[in-house]
């Protein structure tokens, strides 16, 4: 059995998994990132760790890495990271030598509109945005099947446009950034200023702790019906759509594909989106506004799309795995041996070079 891992490294956590060619997840691994306030050193064990748990000893064909952060255009460096300490960091060689084999690096929403553009959400769909909502947000761009990188490679980190002039300080060193009122940590914060001190659903899973609350327990409870709760996840609605009111006159996109941890919400968070990007977007009332949806993948469409990227780049035969993978101009070509033409699809049945079976 060949094996190829995806890796997805967010602001709070660490998701590995072993992925078929068929984008199927059959195994997975855990584990906590420590922040950006830490060792460089302290995040890549974490990484290692999980790595190797999915690996359970076997021999790992290929690696891909969906960092939460700005990749180079050579697909080399994370050149800077909101949520960690990576900063012109030579991820992907430092990584391929310290587990012995390729390693395909990519920005983690990108690495999803992969997967979901392949086997999810955004499937024969020719322009489609992708918008993750964890920690903050990420995004991507799909335009004629083709993902845009842009010319740093770059493109789609639509969470750090500025919304709010002088508003809340972000991680990124800037202030009134989008995801400060639209991502996993506004979510929180909301419910947190707005928490009853009496009995509530939410007061009892924190235990009536403010810093407690996490984003799956306001997840919890607004599936319970608590009012704070439904109201936080309506106000992150709104933001998210008047942020994409803003992103479709930008782009026109068929479609728009929500996902990451956030998004396990459904529809209490995509109605009020909905309606903010249909009353926001120019031209309101004189346009269809592209359809919302949620990702399908789940919170596995990073590494699943990481683990495509690691096949196309051992396909090329060659180590510097995401320069392979690159176009210029700005477009990626995800690669050649798994989509023809840098069109987002799964390639004809073709055997891979060294080995028989397949994953």
């Amino acid at each position: 059995m060949v094996l190829y891992i995806g890796v997805d490294v967010g602001g709070t956590k660490v998701l590995a998994g072993e992925v078929t060619r068929a984008g199927t997840v059959v195994r997975t691994a855990r584990r906590s990132t420590p922040g950006r306030r830490v060792s460089v050193a302290s995040v890549e064990d974490a990484l290692t760790e999980a790595v190797l748990d999915v690996a359970a000893g076997r021999r790992i064909a290929g690696v891909g890495l969906a960092a939460a952060g700005f990749v180079d255009a050579a697909g080399e460096r994370v050149m800077f990271a909101p949520h960690l300490p990576w900063a012109g960091e030579r991820v992907r060689e430092r990584l391929s030598r310290r587990w012995g084999a390729p390693v395909a690096l990519d920005n983690d929403a990108n690495c999803a509109a992969v997967a979901e553009t392949a086997f999810g959400a955004a499937r024969g769909s020719s322009s489609a945005l992708m918008i993750t909502l964890g920690t903050g947000i990420g995004g991507a761009i799909v335009m004629a099947g083709q993902l845009v990188r842009g010319a740093q490679g770059m493109a789609g980190e639509f969470g750090h446009m500025q919304v709010v002039p002088d508003g809340r300080n972000c991680e990124c060193g800037m202030s009134g950034c989008w995801e400060q009122y639209c991502s996993g940590n506004a979510l929180v914060r909301f419910a947190r200023a707005h928490l009853d001190p009496g009995p509530s659903i939410l007061g009892d899973l924190c235990d009536s702790r403010p810093e407690q609350l996490t984003g799956p327990m306001v997840t919890a409870a607004a599936e319970q019906g608590d009012p704070v709760a439904g109201q936080a996840f309506a106000a992150i609605g709104e933001w998210l759509g008047v942020g994409l009111g803003g992103l479709t006159s930008a782009f026109d996109p068929e479609l728009v594909v929500v996902g990451g941890g956030v998004s396990a919400a459904g529809d209490r968070l995509l109605e009020p989106a909905r309606a903010a990007l249909a009353r926001t977007v120019v031209g309101a009332g004189h346009r269809t506004p592209p359809r919302v949806v949620g990702a399908r993948l789940g919170p596995e469409a990073g590494l699943i799309g990481a683990a495509l990227l690691s096949r196309s780049a051992r396909w090329a035969g060659s180590a510097r795995s995401a320069r392979t993978a690159r176009s210029v101009r700005g477009v990626q070509t995800i690669g050649a041996g798994d989509y023809r033409a840098g069109v987002i699809k799964p390639r004809r049945r073709r055997p891979d070079r060294g080995a028989r079976g397949s994953s």
